[in-house]
């Protein structure tokens, strides 16, 4: 089935588009047939904002007419053809996803054209984009669950939600009627849309899957009627699983959500949803890699494709705080946590029919969130100057380290050996074993991990907690006369988001360049090489080292909208949508003590105070800004299978009490579709994004926020076709050929002219998937391939190190060994191929690789796995 699965229009089809003012219309999926009753209802309504019912996907022998075909998304009008939609929309079955066998969300969004996704953090915290938008860009892409976003702000929705049986298929809508009809998705909006509860009988799937890197996972799912107008469903997972990279730890956790919904006789349901989940994962960032003959290649002694920095030596480690953070004045950093996410919502769904073509909704829910983040970050804040032989690491004057701790002119080497007489030179000693290896015995230096490399690893301890509630109440209105049909939906969105974040004890270990790498203390050495004095604490070369990392942010966000699409007579829709927002929102920043204290007991005399630490109290910025988010479309449809629109959209972005950013989309694509042969469409675009603000931590001074402002335009084309010649054989192609532009950057508010016309950092202009499927005879299942090409990028926007374009090479079959019972197989990146999604952000705007060696994210080697699905 192509991933724009087209279903057939029928009369007791449920209505649907009507957009869930957070949503780009996208509807619930209520059963198509209505409970069993004495005498059966009224057809609900559809949820504003949710998805009607879509007909059962025809079967390969069925020769039905595709052109009438609804996909229902980004629109608000009953029944209406994908073919005559002014949004450029995609839809993909439970099947779509199961094909993918996604290892966290934004493999998932690898289904929907134009997305860019950097899947190199593991299960969460991935990086994704849209239509030239810099990489890293997902708070403009916004992730919802049945039509309500899973976090206001966009960006980091991931961390609280994941697919399970419990979905049912992925709606999207990038740009257009996205920015209007949901808060901060002026990029797109993809819609997970669940499984609804069964009111005609009990059915139940359970599923175990295992992967050769150690997932194992069981999945679950039931729904039964409890009465004529009364069903639950209950479903989630748990699962244990040391990541895809090597792990001397697993992390495990579960996820559950149950709904409990009644509709009533005359049309239209309440639907209570709760969910809880504690889930920890692993997380990785960036690795060295070096340059072999030009293209990008391993350290060695480290596979970057399985091999994982973190291991044992970062178990535990205590890093000095201030006593207003923690009154013992250390906070742990435990590896062996990974990232604990933890998540308690309550969801409540109402819809109901009051008048003749007039339907109210309202739906709410409140979110407790939390979480509890331990990732490495090798090479932050030094460079590529942080990977370098142990010899230099021991060589005053051109040791990274002097390069990073100079005080009163005096370099960190130098005040060692100055602080301890006794010392004749200066050494690495193993905190795990032991072992200390003095300046003077270069064979062993050299030799160490079989490349002789010392780095410097970040310990990134990263604490959040909050709530996010929102509420969307509103109605439609639908009307006929002649030949004119008109859809309104018009409502009111709120939102009160609050987040309290600890980011401090942020510190810097030395480590050594292999997979479970060790932490190493700088010493200083006697002429026998006995250790006489220790100039590091535990292997921190430093900590407080991202500035004082309390803070604090609300919102209250309020915004109004509607959306309009009309109909004159069976060809031309015109579509229009508004939607005004007002943030009233409050920034907490802690201040950074006058003084910090000393360095706790035992650590290195020579090791500087911890930096930046919090004196307890807050600098309050406090701004309500507005802004209105609109657009328009048109589409014509020429002949039954061919029909053309566009669209101009403006969209944005609210960011606590940042500047508001703006993002201006024009489109204008061509539809066609022939049976159940061909699908094809193609879109033109163009985005403008002014002002694009955000800051980053400087490569010179680790504590030290610069400031990034520029211009992006983008043009490209998007290509979307599913051919299927015959009955047992279908090939998708998806793909977008893309011109993203820089201009008018500047950088700590200095212009950078020589950065004009350079491509925004991590921005494909090429992107691509393509897809074959065969059905096995007798309905036996199904054997596919997916081949995704991802084109060249740059690390930096000044373009200076480029990351080469690379095809990943993936596999599968799916058996239906019984109508109940299904056993599948999956296998990805085949032929071992190295992809690297994005270099050291925090070596800055302009990245080097003089030295021969760079830091990147990769994408992880051959995996293998499968799932054994019983149905019941």
């Amino acid at each position: 089935m192509p991933v724009h699965a087209r279903f057939t229009v029928r009369a007791v089809l449920l209505l649907g588009a009507a957009v869930l003012p957070i949503a780009p219309a996208f509807a619930q999926a209520e059963p198509a047939t209505p409970a069993p009753t004495p005498t059966p209802a009224p057809a609900a309504p559809p949820q504003a904002g949710a998805q009607p019912q879509a007909a059962a996907p025809a079967s390969s022998a069925d020769p039905q007419d595709y052109t009438q075909d609804i996909v229902v998304t980004g629109q608000t009008s009953r029944d209406r053809p994908l073919i005559t939609s002014s949004a450029d929309i995609t839809f993909a079955t439970r099947e779509d996803l199961d094909r993918r066998a996604p290892r966290s969300t934004a493999d998932m969004l690898e289904l929907v054209p134009g997305i860019f996704v950097e899947g190199t953090a593991g299960e969460v915290s991935n990086n994704y984009s849209v239509r030239g938008l810099q990489g890293g860009g997902q708070r403009f892409v916004q992730l919802e669950e049945d039509g309500m976003p899973v976090l206001y702000q966009g960006g980091g929705a991931d961390f609280f939600f994941a697919q399970d049986l419990t979905i049912d298929r992925l709606e999207a809508v990038k740009g257009g009627s996205s920015g209007v009809l949901t808060v901060n998705g002026a990029g797109a909006t993809i819609n997970f849309i669940s499984r609804k509860p069964n009111f005609k009988e009990a059915e139940g799937i359970a599923k175990v899957t295992a992967y050769d890197y150690g997932l194992k996972r069981a999945d679950l799912y039931y729904s039964a009627p409890i009465a004529d107008n009364l069903a639950f469903s209950v479903g989630g997972y748990f699962q244990s699983s040391p990541g895809v990279r090597k792990n001397p730890f697993d992390y495990d956790g579960y996820r559950v959500k149950a709904m409990l919904e009644y509709r009533f006789d005359d049309g239209g349901y309440v639907r209570l949803t709760g969910k809880i989940g504690d889930l920890k994962t692993a997380y990785y960032a960036g690795m060295p890699y070096a340059y072999n003959n030009g293209d990008p290649d391993g350290v060695p002694g480290l596979d970057p494709q399985k091999d994982n920095i973190g291991g044992d030596a970062f178990s535990r480690i205590s890093v000095p705080v201030s006593s207003f953070v923690d009154s013992d004045g250390f906070r742990d950093f435990r590896y062996t946590e990974g990232v604990r996410s933890k998540t308690k919502q309550l969801r409540i769904d109402f819809e109901k029919p009051v008048a003749d073509g007039l339907e109210l909704f309202a739906h709410s829910r409140y979110l407790d969130l939390s979480y509890d983040f331990n990732g490495l970050f090798p090479g932050s804040g030094t460079g590529n100057g942080g990977l370098a032989s142990a010899v230099d690491y021991l060589t005053p004057e051109s040791s990274p380290l002097d390069r990073v701790s100079v005080i009163n002119d005096i370099s960190f080497l130098d005040r060692g050996l100055a602080a301890f007489p006794a010392a004749a030179r200066l050494g690495i000693k193993n905190l795990r074993t032991g072992e200390v290896i003095g300046a003077n015995q270069t064979d062993a230096l050299n030799a160490l991990n079989g490349n002789g490399f010392l780095q410097q690893t970040v310990l990134n301890h990263d604490y959040l907690k909050g709530h996010d509630f929102g509420l969307n109440v509103g109605a439609r209105w639908e009307m006929e006369s002649g030949s004119f049909k008109n859809s309104l939906t018009f409502g009111v969105q709120y939102y009160d988001v609050s987040r309290k974040q600890n980011q401090s004890a942020v510190g810097t270990v030395v480590n050594d360049v292999r997979n479970n790498s060790d932490i190493y203390d700088i010493v200083a050495l006697d002429a026998n090489n006995n250790v006489v004095g220790t100039l590091s604490d535990n292997g921190l070369i430093s900590y407080g080292d991202w500035g004082v990392g309390i803070r604090e942010r609300d919102d209250k966000s309020f915004s109004l909208y509607a959306n309009d699409e009309l109909q004159i007579g069976d060809n031309l829709h015109l579509d229009a949508g508004v939607r005004w927002e007002s943030d009233s929102a409050v920034f907490r920043d802690g201040r950074a003590a006058a003084v910090n204290p000393p360095p706790p007991s035992g650590a290195g005399v020579v090791l500087p105070a911890p930096g930046s630490t919090w004196d307890g109290t807050f600098n309050v910025t406090r701004r309500t800004q507005e802004k209105v988010a609109w657009t328009v479309g048109a589409n014509y449809r020429i002949t039954p299978n061919l029909a053309v629109y566009a669209r101009y959209a403006l969209g944005f972005q609210t960011n606590n009490t940042d500047p508001i950013t703006e993002i201006e989309l024009y489109e204008a694509g061509v539809r066609y579709q022939l049976g159940r042969f061909v699908s094809a469409s193609a879109t033109v675009f163009r985005t403008n994004f002014n002002d694009q603000f955000y800051n980053f931590i400087s490569p010179t001074d680790p504590t030290r926020q610069d400031s990034f402002l520029a211009d992006l335009r983008t043009t490209g084309v998007e290509v979307d076709v599913a051919v299927r010649p015959v009955n047992w054989f279908s090939v998708d192609f998806a793909g977008v050929f893309q011109k993203p532009k820089l201009q008018n950057l500047t950088l700590n508010g200095v212009a950078q002219p020589t950065y004009s016309g350079n491509r925004p950092e991590r921005t494909p202009s090429t992107l691509y998937t393509i897809t074959p499927t065969f059905k096995l005879p007798g309905g036996l299942g199904e054997v596919y391939a997916r081949y995704k090409y991802i084109g060249k990028i740059f690390a930096d926007s000044g373009n200076g190190v480029a990351l080469p374009g690379y095809g990943v090479t993936g596999a599968g079959i799916s058996l239906n060994i019984t109508e109940r019972l299904q056993v599948s197989f999956d296998a990805d990146n085949i032929f071992n191929v190295m992809g690297l999604t994005e270099g050291n952000p925090r070596q800055g705007q302009t990245q080097n690789a003089d030295s021969g060696f760079f830091y990147a994210r990769g994408i992880v080697g051959p995996t293998y796995g499968g799932t054994v699905t019983l149905k019941f």
